[in-house]
């Protein structure tokens, strides 16, 4: 699966009314890969306990 990029990040937010620079565009997308990351690992975990 490929990355979104800080830049297509910001031209989405962009399109919503949301302006943000690359660099805050950076952290929300390393912020959203933990947080998929912790839901994924929780998930599998749940499933394995089952």
């Amino acid at each position: 699966m490929e990355k979104i990029k800080p830049e297509k990040a910001v031209e989405m937010l962009k399109q919503k009314g949301v302006e943000v620079t690359v660099e805050q565009a950076t952290f929300i997308l390393e912020f959203l890969r933990k947080l998929a990351n912790i839901i994924v690992a929780q998930h599998l975990d749940r499933q394995r306990k089952q």
